[in-house]
């Protein structure tokens, strides 16, 4: 429980920041490509860090890890509270990054190790609470906050909870996890950084706005983050202790299961990213009433997902999968078609349907995939579950992002003649633009929806690792 206490205050603090961002450019003078760092450096450490989390769960122990990045979380967050600038500011969101990004990791490595695989689901649910409702929740608390309070209240609030959840930790936290002698491949460690790195910032930067296709900030790291990652997946394969072992994907049920989780991710980051906006901008809501809209959702899956965890253990990850991304494509197809005259109502329930269908199928497939594999396995198929999330979120966001954008800009194109006012054109073009980038989601949702009536039931084999041979009995 304090492991979840201190994921979930990690995960929570992941959105908070994202609604205070125009009152922190004002407060603190820097411009918005700035302040946009303030969310890229955080996602951009995360997606470096996760990969390194295999090796750190064989060679640490669960008190050593949890202790130190709970002790990176919170220095992050006094540094962010008492910034004097954007330097200082920055500084924190990277030690706060440090640390969330081993959290989660280490909490389902934790559970695969301690929870037999009768009731994984169930454990797994619990953890759902956390990795949906607090990311759901983090826009609406976040909005509330800044509109009657300075943005360092987001700090100052999550700061007293990490030093409670460090000290809990530090007197009761037990060691479950076996560690081994393991050494770190130092070209592994360097290509991986500038793999994930590079293709996380490269695809992030052109996803929110602050730099075209065609410019060299992302262009330049999205090449050299493919091709480190390319070297990088060769000396995986050839190396007796790798870095983040890739025979994962030898087992069928994770790589079906890995494929879902990406496609998932990519149209939930860009939906979480699309709606706020249109509701913004087109609809002109407030932030705090695009905030409040995401809400329901949030509430519905941290219900959902103890039951989905239940129902998984008993059924199975097939069904709540199809019945999942089912959902997710209908609400999908529901969202390419609002308009100016949707009521707010409308867009919430929609918008609580598609948090359901996510909530059926994150937790339930995730389990699905690591039950396969060999206990040996466990840290590296989740640490590479959770970099392919970071990486599909990065790249969903910007691809649809950029579809929305090309979208509205046809839309203007073609309405020039038109006798409408410019301001009319404008939320009318982008209407345009998130309809096509709403239903490019609808179609990826499909195809991964067709995959899910290949799932199986994974059964653990039992395994022997030995250098780059695998023995299964």
């Amino acid at each position: 429980m304090v492991m979840i206490l201190g994921v979930f205050v990690a995960i929570l603090n992941e959105t908070l920041l994202n609604v205070a961002l125009s009152k922190i450019m004002g407060d603190i003078g820097i411009s918005p490509s700035k302040a946009q760092w303030l969310a890229t450096g955080y996602l951009l450490v995360i997606g470096v860090l996760i990969p390194v989390t295999a090796f750190l769960i064989q060679r640490y122990t669960t008190r050593q890890l949890f202790l130190t990045a709970m002790g990176l979380f919170t220095l992050g967050t006094f540094v962010a509270a008492t910034s004097p600038g954007f330097g200082a500011l920055l500084t924190g969101r990277v030690l706060q990054a440090s640390g969330t990004g081993l959290l989660f990791p280490l909490l389902t490595n934790v559970i695969f190790a301690i929870v037999p695989i009768e009731k994984r689901g169930s454990a797994m649910g619990t953890i759902g609470i956390v990795i949906t409702f607090a990311p759901a929740i983090g826009p609406t608390l976040s909005g509330i906050i800044v509109e009657h309070y300075s943005w360092r209240v987001l700090f100052y609030g999550v700061l007293p909870i990490a030093l409670f959840v460090t000290g809990f930790a530090f007197y009761r936290l037990q060691n479950v996890t076996e560690t081994i002698k393991a050494k770190v491949d130092v070209y592994s460690l360097v290509l991986s950084t500038l793999g994930f790195g590079g293709i996380v910032y490269g695809f992030s930067s052109a996803g929110e706005g602050h730099a075209g296709w065609s410019s060299e900030e992302v262009l330049i790291p999205i090449v050299m983050g493919v091709l480190s990652l390319g070297i990088f997946a060769w000396r995986q394969l050839s190396i007796s202790e790798p870095l983040l072992d890739l025979r994962t994907f030898r087992y069928s049920v994770f790589r079906m299961s890995a494929l879902i989780m990406v496609i998932v991710m990519m149209a939930m980051f860009s939906a979480m990213m699309l709606l706020p906006i249109f509701l913004q901008n087109a609809l002109h809501y407030s932030p705090l009433k695009a905030g409040l809209v995401m809400l329901p959702g949030g509430v519905v899956m941290g219900i959902m997902s103890p039951i989905t965890g239940r129902l998984f253990d008993r059924f199975g990850a097939r069904w709540l999968a199809i019945i999942g991304l089912g959902l997710v494509a209908n609400t999908l197809w529901q969202f390419a078609f609002i308009t100016l005259s949707t009521p707010y109502s409308t867009i919430m329930v929609l918008n609580t349907l598609l948090m359901l269908g996510i909530s059926m199928l994150m937790m339930p497939v995730m389990t699905n995939a690591l039950n396969e594999l060999p206990p040996a396995l466990y840290p590296h198929g989740t640490a590479i579950i959770g970099t392919l999330q970071q990486v599909a979120g990065a790249v969903g966001t910007a691809w649809l992002v950029t579809v929305m954008s090309n979208g509205s800009k046809r839309f203007m194109d073609n309405a020039l003649s038109s006798s409408k006012d410019d301001a009319t054109l404008q939320i009318l073009a982008m209407i345009s633009g998130m309809k096509t980038a709403f239903l490019l989601a609808f179609g990826m949702i499909i195809l991964a929806w067709l995959v899910s009536f290949f799932l199986k039931r994974s059964v653990p084999p039992k395994v022997e690792l030995e250098g780059q041979r695998v023995t299964i009995h």
